[in-house]
């Protein structure tokens, strides 16, 4: 090859020699200006610590310094050029420094700086509003801004990185709708579509249900999700903003993993099945994407440095169902081709040159790997301004190896291919396809270049740099007008960078006319049908040195072939045979009791053009046949979730299969009392694939209370009738516990033990009970326990409540103890004033009147239990203990209760109470039970109610517990009495003033008849000599700020929003 000089000049950027990261531009539109941002990023602090912005007004020749027109000491991570007006120029600081954008209209002439409040991750400009920008924060914000950067306001908040899209033009309605994958207001992450300016006015949310983090797509016609619960996971599809389907793959697939290849007409996606850990299967879908059919297994994968999956899929530009892919099997790597979009694969021909190359153990394998800089080619690449023309790098043998890699071209597609060049390089296309440029690979110096003008068969090399130059990259020409090329590099690892303008419009000496063209047909192997047409191109003249036209027309003509088995895809379920006949996997069962098809169950593959015989159709034929009633009836959910929350729509989908329509009645009972009678179109929603017809009924529901409800879907026509069932968990995660408990109960007493769960938990809920020192607990399915103690002293009850994977404790100490005597007290009513009604306080002055009581009459404090009731006015109940056992933790077992020592001891105690309750008696009587709440504010203790007789344990006496537990457990209403005391009056509840204990008459209670109690026991009666009480029933108490409480002072978490009323 002869040495050319190219017309070339050197521009070096003083001073900026440390900068190891730059980013170049083009701006404006056939414009002489490019822009150059070059940083120092240190890999240890992870942030940018110094940058300079570059700017050329003669397409590279010469660069000016521009920092002096920016702040000083700003220093810049990014810069970005408006694609719909590339005169429009937006730099971003580094967050690390300083938190603002920097914007430029008029290519850098002038620039404007606006500080921002918040930390710009990434920015997406709009595909058509060239003002318009999404940014996404470091603080997983989206923000809007309609001025290009200078304003900006809140889109969204907890939103995915990279989840988020521009409106696509056709399909969205509104071109400021934004496709966002976020967490909605309850903190699910969801699929959400709102207007950028408004969101939160327009949010709605075309998914129904949650989504898994991350797999939000919307890419052309198609929006993916997926949902992993329980189970395998499952990815749905919406076609053109149709309501969502599930993606139906073969049955023992089983997938891991899907990764969207391409959405061009038809999905193209990678499936990781259960068999396969480094590699993936390739699949194939149906026009609407619902249906995935395999096309080639044991792909291989890689991932780039931020962790992105690749597959090594490729599809040749400007021809229609070509593809390349490599498999692995075994470890072995080798590539295969497509000429009939998956349907049918074969090794790539080596190359002619290679004479020693066997078919049988030797084929042409290629590098699939896509590149990371925007500056540097693939190891692959095509252009559909050069239609047949592929050019990738790659080795010849048994298969692809990493060592001794070649550069190889094809200019028909990839039937057949050629060595040009014994060693990788770069290649790029230039003048629309019309020439190849070739640079070495960057880790190898060069001051040449190559540039081919006949599609690789020769090539001209040229100088373009004095010295050997470390190639980054080429900034390619952004239009055919200048040809124009910027490389840019470095000399060294610490020299300054180097951009070389290249001028390449010398190796054309005129604009190509017709006599430098000639056509050339597409085949495949000397087949001349390619995806069902006969296509001819037309390309230029080898030997012409010729300037393409911007958009030359490239196809001359197309015809339809006579179409073949391969031009269609064997239909879900449905396999290809040798012959090339689709047969049904043995796992298939065919929907449906009735066939009214014939022909083969395949489907055109999509923009395969070919044209059906008559006498041998391969699609299927559609004809009248004699339906019946309803089939394969299926009830399901839209997101086939089996559970949902209280509040929330639901929607039902009624399948059906072929079926008589005729007098066509479809009833859905949704389980809670509601049963709906679904109106029939007439065009019912229908989704066809192969013979099949599925007919999809659909209707939302919303249930208020949490449960097991269960969902029948009747389905009758004149020929019959069909019925389905499903089974829906509605749920609430269990947000409190309250467990209620008397806080004094007898030896051997059988009490209740009773639970509030809130919300009301669905019958699933299992209920743990630990008890005491006990190490394993009782377990029941309803919220009580029937017990009793067995020794004196305190005994520590735990209660845990697991319901849907949410646990939930409370927990209460009771005082067991072989006898005690209790009465009643309430105070002077200044104490009112006082009173925030909350249970802290009313803890501390049931402390405050526990010592005073105790100093007053000389009674130890381990002898005296108040609790002090909830209500107003104040009062609390004063229990006085037996003096044997208030720090014992004894069993009764050297006691037999029947015999005479036990009954002579259980009278001294009961006599010893007796004495002690007179003398508290006589000191309220003389109100000697006094104590300062605060100074100056006295508060006296008087005798209300002496409460009951005499309890000690026995057999035989009255249980008491249950009443213990209305004295001193929440309850709806305040306590009402009957009492001398003239300023204890009776009030229905507390102000709503005092705060916390407000009355919740609304929510349901624990009524005694829910309660099982045993009949043989006596119920309690009351000393005769007192006056009566009258007690509440047993429920709870909710504050002014809707935190539930125990009345005896027990505090316990927020009522969640969901709990039913």
């Amino acid at each position: 090859m002869a040495e050319l000089w190219m017309n070339s000049s050197t521009f070096a950027l003083l001073g900026d020699s440390a900068h190891n990261q730059a980013m170049v531009h083009w701006t404006g539109q056939n414009s002489s200006v490019i822009l150059v941002l070059t940083k120092l990023f240190d890999f240890n602090l992870g942030t940018v610590t110094d940058s300079s912005l570059w700017r050329s007004l003669d397409l590279g020749r010469s660069y000016e310094k521009l920092n002096n027109r920016l702040d000083p000491g700003l220093v810049l991570s990014y810069l970005y050029v408006c694609p719909t007006n590339k005169k429009k120029i937006l730099l971003v600081s580094d967050p690390d420094v300083d938190s603002s954008v920097v914007v430029s209209s008029d290519e850098g002439v002038s620039f404007h700086r606006q500080s921002i409040s918040f930390l710009i991750q990434s920015l997406l400009f709009h595909p058509t509003q060239e003002d318009w920008i999404l940014a996404y924060s470091q603080e997983h914000r989206l923000y809007f801004s309609r001025n290009f950067g200078k304003t900006w306001k809140l889109v969204h908040e907890s939103v995915s990185s990279g989840r988020f899209y521009w409106s696509v033009t056709g399909l969205d309605e509104d071109y400021s709708l934004v496709h966002l994958e976020a967490q909605d207001p309850s903190g699910l992450l969801r699929y959400i579509t709102c207007l950028a300016g408004s969101c939160a006015d327009s949010r709605r949310f075309p998914f129904p249900g949650r989504v898994d983090a991350g797999s939000l797509v919307v890419q052309d016609d198609y929006v993916f999700v997926q949902v992993t619960t329980v189970g395998p996971t499952k990815y749905f599809v919406s076609y053109r903003r149709q309501p969502f389907q599930n993606i139906q793959l073969p049955k023992y697939c089983l997938p891991k993993d899907m990764h969207i290849i391409s959405t061009d007409g038809q999905v193209l996606a990678g499936v990781q099945q259960w068999n396969e850990n480094e590699t993936y299967s390739l699949y194939i879908s149906d026009r609407h994407g619902n249906y995935l059919s395999p096309a080639l297994t044991y792909v291989r994968t890689s991932r780039s440095l931020a962790g992105v999956l690749s597959m090594d899929v490729y599809k040749v530009n400007g021809i229609s169902g070509v593809l390349l892919a490599n498999t692995m099997e075994g470890g072995h790597v080798r590539t295969f081709i497509s000429f009939n979009q998956g349907q049918t694969w074969r090794l790539l021909t080596p190359p002619a040159s290679e004479p020693h190359c066997s078919w049988a153990s030797c084929s042409l394998h290629l590098h699939l790997r896509m590149s990371e800089s925007p500056y540097s080619p693939d190891s692959i690449t095509s252009s559909a301004s050069a239609p047949g023309l592929v050019i990738a790098t790659g080795t010849v043998g048994p298969e692809l190896t990493n060592h001794n890699s070649r550069t190889f071209l094809s200019s028909d597609a990839g039937n057949t291919w050629t060595q040009i060049f014994d060693g990788e390089r770069r290649v790029w296309f230039l003048d629309e396809g019309g020439a190849l440029l070739a640079i070495p690979q960057a880790s190898v110096p060069s001051s040449h270049l190559w540039v081919s003008i006949d599609e690789g068969r020769s090539w001209l090399q040229f100088r373009f740099s004095v010295l050997p130059l470390f190639v980054d990259g080429v900034l390619m020409e952004q239009d055919t007008h200048h040809h124009i090329i910027t490389i840019f590099g470095h000399l060294g690892h610490h020299s300054d960078w180097q951009l070389i303008k290249v001028d390449y419009s010398s190796l054309f000496s005129k604009r190509c006319v017709s006599a430098d063209y000639q056509p050339w047909t597409l085949l495949n192997q000397r087949e001349p049908c390619v995806m069902g047409r006969r296509q001819t191109f037309r390309k230029r003249r080898p030997g012409s040195r010729c300037m393409l036209g911007v958009h030359e027309l490239k196809l001359l003509s197309s015809e339809s072939c006579t179409c073949t088995p391969y031009d269609f895809e064997c239909e879900y379920g449905y396999e290809r045979q040798a012959d090339g006949r689709c047969s049904p996997a043995f796992w298939y069962r065919a929907p449906g009791t009735t066939n009214c098809t014939s022909g083969q169950p395949t489907g055109r593959v999509v923009t395969n053009g070919c044209q059906e015989s008559v006498s041998d159709p391969f699609s299927p034929r559609i004809h009248q046949c004699n339906s019946g009633g309803p089939s394969g009836l299926r009830l399901s959910t839209a997101n086939n979730d089996l559970t949902a929350r209280p509040h929330t729509n639901v929607t039902f989908l009624i399948h059906t299969h072929e079926m008589d329509p005729s007098g066509l009645d479809v009833h859905l009972d949704f389980g809670d009392g509601v049963c709906v009678s679904l109106p029939v179109p007439s065009h019912t929603h229908t989704y066809t694939h192969s013979h099949a017809h599925t007919y999809t009924h659909s209707h939302a529901h919303t249930y208020t209370h949490s449960g097991i409800y269960r969902v029948s879907a009747h389905v009758r026509n004149n020929l019959g009738t069909a019925t389905t069932h499903l089974f829906l968990h509605v749920i609430c995660p269990v947000e409190q516990v309250i467990l209620s408990a008397a806080p004094v109960l007898l030896l051997g007493q059988q009490t209740n033990l009773t639970a509030r769960v809130l919300p009301a938990p669905p019958k699933t809920a299992v209920f743990y009970w630990w008890i005491d020192n006990h190490t394993e607990p009782v377990v029941t399915l309803e919220g009580w326990l029937l017990t009793s103690f067995q020794r004196v002293g305190g005994v520590h009850v735990s209660l845990q409540v697991a319901s849907e994977g949410v646990v939930r404790q409370d927990s209460s100490t009771i005082r067991v103890t072989e006898a005690f005597r209790s009465m009643l007290v309430a105070f002077s009513p200044n104490l009112e004033d006082h009173n925030p009604a909350i249970p802290e306080w009313r803890e501390d002055l049931a402390r405050v009147v526990t010592a005073t009581i105790s100093q007053v009459i000389g009674l130890p404090p381990d002898q005296l239990l108040v609790c002090v009731l909830v209500g107003s006015p104040t009062a609390a109940e004063v229990f006085l203990l037996s003096p044997g056992d208030t720090h014992s933790s004894r069993t009764p077992a050297s006691h037999t209760p029947t015999s005479h020592t036990h009954f002579s001891q259980l009278g001294s105690i009961d006599q010893e109470l007796e004495k002690m309750s007179e003398v508290l008696v006589h000191a309220l009587q003389k109100n000697w039970v006094q104590f300062l709440l605060r100074p100056e504010v006295k508060i006296t203790a008087q005798l209300t109610h002496l409460g009951l007789a005499s309890q000690v344990g026995s057999g035989h006496l009255p249980g008491i517990s249950a009443l213990l537990l209305f004295m001193c457990v929440a309850a709806v209403g305040a306590v009402t009495f009957l009492m001398g005391v003239p300023w204890l009056q009776v009030q229905s509840e507390e102000p709503q003033q005092k705060g916390a204990d407000v009355m919740d008459a609304g929510r349901q209670s624990i009524s005694s008849s829910n309660v099982p109690t045993q009949s043989s026991s006596p119920r309690i009666s009351f000393n005769h000599a007192s006056p009566r009480r009258l007690l509440p029933p047993p429920t709870l108490l909710k504050t002014a700020h809707g935190t539930t409480r125990p009345a005896c002072g027990k505090t316990h978490h927020h009522l969640p929003n969901c709990t039913n009323v």
